[in-house]
């Protein structure tokens, strides 16, 4: 991993809280992502199974953990089985880690091969009524591929039907929208990290450039920074480009007088850091683009403050569509008329911003969080408001992420990347 070595004891305490929520006399078992073929012997970047890596901190396929908080003996109460190793793979396809190694990352110190695997679930499952199965249920899933995780909840719902049935996800959703301390600082990396991307395009963006040189730029201060790249597909958009809200083809040409938006972010250690910024291709905004800027930015300022513990998701993008209808209203760009005859479903200013304002973050860049439960402290969103203007040739969002704090206002983690329009023009004409 190109990431310095994570403290286990992260990994420890997010057992601890996963377990202590656990039914008596059941067992639950988390799998790594396969290894997913393009054709021929093409395979697509390892990427770890989020929930693994949350409990054991293993970044390794074909890795299972097995929590059994009240198995007979305590060296069955949480288990790790990994890919054997020996010197052979060590020459092809590099160092996996061994049984020593794994307790140094998670804490773990029952350690089998992979070979064992249903040899010891089987003993477990005769001492457990309850299997908890670990499905994907975020509100933005859409799977067409059966995972690996898949594959084995219908095995092993197959193997012990005998075994009643619960549900990790809902465990887990609470979980990991609540982030330990040691998380908001990975997350803050992350951000740091995407903070040199940003300021080294200001200086490199020039009229004619084109949207793919711009990520060439971002990609190469990225990795050497110790990221494995782009915490999500970068959107390069220029021009109209913009007002397609998730343009991710990169290839134009980048015309003097437009802006550019860009929402492009960092990984580090496989948490997300998830910017948005829009700057001017010329080094200046025009008088009307600034007037639309700074309406965005009023709305991302005063949308922040409404982040506190105790608000719901939903009230939330209510409040923030009065303060976006009052903006647009002082644009011109839509009149009192519309408000007054708006559909409730579909209120004016969605015309103009029709997307969400924040989303959960952390792990996943649409992270864990169950939307209808109140905001908590340590829970880290986006904020991310936009007008996109497709008679006007350009679009504009805003976005930072930021920490709800237990009391005043949330956080900041991206309090050090250029926002105001001023300093954008001074840092692109230094």
């Amino acid at each position: 991993m190109k990431y310095h070595q994570i403290d286990r004891q992260l990994f420890i305490k997010n057992r601890a809280k996963f377990t202590a929520q656990m039914k008596p006399k059941s067992v639950a078992v988390f799998n790594s992502n396969d290894i997913y073929p393009v054709s021929a012997d093409s395979t697509l970047p390892f990427a770890q199974h989020r929930d693994i890596f949350y409990l054991s901190g293993i970044d390794q396929e074909e890795s299972i953990l097995l929590l059994f908080p009240n198995a007979p003996y305590e060296n069955q109460r949480e288990i790790l089985f990994l890919k054997e190793t020996s010197e052979h793979i060590a020459i092809w396809e590099g160092e996996k880690l061994t049984k020593e190694r794994a307790f140094e990352v998670s804490g773990i110190k029952t350690v089998y091969w992979l070979q064992d695997f249903e040899k010891i679930l089987n003993e477990m499952m005769s001492y457990s009524e309850i299997m908890y199965i670990n499905t994907n249920e975020h509100y933005r899933a859409s799977v067409d591929t059966e995972t690996r995780e898949a594959r084995f909840v219908k095995w092993w719902a197959a193997k012990y039907p005998a075994h009643q049935v619960a549900k990790s996800n809902t465990i887990l959703q609470r979980l990991r929208s609540v982030k330990e301390s040691e998380e908001i600082d990975l997350i803050q990396h992350a951000c740091d990290i995407t903070e040199r991307g940003f300021r080294r395009l200001l200086s490199f963006v020039k009229p004619n450039v084109t949207e793919y040189e711009i990520e060439a730029e971002l990609i190469h201060e990225f990795i050497r920074n110790r990221s494995k790249g782009f915490a999500y597909t970068p959107i390069i958009a220029s021009g109209n480009n913009a007002n397609v809200l998730h343009y991710i083809e990169n290839n134009q040409q980048c015309k003097a007088g437009d802006l550019i938006l860009l929402d492009v972010a960092a990984e580090y250690a496989n948490y997300s850091s998830d910017l948005t910024r829009t700057i001017p291709v010329s080094g200046r905004y025009t008088h009307r683009q600034k007037e639309v800027y700074k309406a965005v930015l009023r709305v991302k300022n005063e949308a922040t403050k409404m982040l506190t513990p105790g608000t719901l998701w939903r009230q939330y993008h209510v409040e923030v569509g009065k303060l976006m209808t009052s903006e647009l209203l002082g644009l011109g760009l839509i009149d009192k008329a519309d408000v007054q005859n708006e559909n409730p479903d579909w209120p004016a200013y969605k015309k103009y911003f029709m997307h969400g304002t924040s989303h959960h973050m952390g792990l996943d860049t649409h992270d864990y969080g169950l939307l209808h439960e109140p905001m908590q402290a340590n829970m880290v969103f986006t904020v991310e408001p936009g007008i996109y203007i497709p008679a006007e040739g350009f679009g504009i969002r805003l976005e930072d992420n930021v920490v709800v704090q237990a009391t005043g206002e949330p956080f900041n983690l991206m309090r050090n990347i250029p926002i105001e329009a001023e300093e954008i023009e001074s840092l692109m004409n230094g």
